[in-house]
C-alpha cells in the first residue's frame, strides 16, 4: 500500500482538494485498496476545521465528497508513515523539512512536479480563483497517479 500526504498551510483549501481529487481518480482507477490519502497542514491556525466552503463548493461541482475532514497538522511522526509527502508550493516544502526535520528518505515533493508545469499550486486563499486551483490539483492528481502505477 502506497501513503500520500498532501501539505499546504492550513489543511482548508488546497490539501485537502489534493486528498480528495486523488481518493476519487484512484476510486475510478479501481485502485483503492492499493493507496491511502489523507491531507494535513503545516499551521495550527485551522486544525479541527472542515474544507473551506468554496473549495467545497469546487470539489462539489465535480461529483466529490469531502465529509468529514477536519484539518490537521503535520507531524514529525508522519514522515516515517507517509511513503510520499507533497506539498503546495515553496513555503509548504520550507515548513515540512522544518517540521520532520529534513528530507533524508527524498519522500517529499510538490504536487506541480508532476505535471509538466512544475512551481505552486495557485492559492486561492489570496486569489480567490477556485477554478485554476482545481484544474492545478487535478493536474497535479492525475500525474501522480500516472507515475505511480507506470513504477
Amino acid at each position: 500500500m502506497k501513503n500520500i500526504l498532501f501539505i499546504c498551510h492550513g489543511n482548508i483549501c488546497r490539501s485537502p482538494m489534493a486528498e480528495f481529487v486523488m481518493k476519487d481518480l484512484i476510486q475510478k482507477a479501481g485502485l483503492t485498496s492499493q493507496f491511502h490519502i489523507e491531507s494535513a497542514a503545516t499551521s495550527r491556525e485551522e486544525i479541527g476545521n472542515p474544507i473551506y466552503p468554496p473549495a467545497r463548493r469546487k470539489l462539489t461541482e465535480h461529483g466529490i465528497s469531502c465529509n468529514g475532514h477536519a484539518a490537521r497538522q503535520l507531524t514529525n511522526q508522519d514522515y516515517d508513515e507517509y511513503d510520499l509527502l507533497i506539498g503546495m508550493d515553496q513555503a509548504n516544502l520550507r515548513d515540512m523539512y522544518r517540521i520532520c526535520g529534513g528530507d533524508y528518505a527524498e519522500k517529499m515533493s510538490l504536487l506541480m512536479d508532476y505535471t509538466a508545469r512544475p512551481g505552486n499550486v495557485a492559492d486561492p486563499w489570496y486569489t480567490e480563483d477556485f477554478e485554476a486551483t482545481w484544474q492545478d490539483v487535478l493536474d497535479g492528481c492525475q500525474g501522480l497517479l500516472r507515475e505511480l502505477t507506470a513504477e
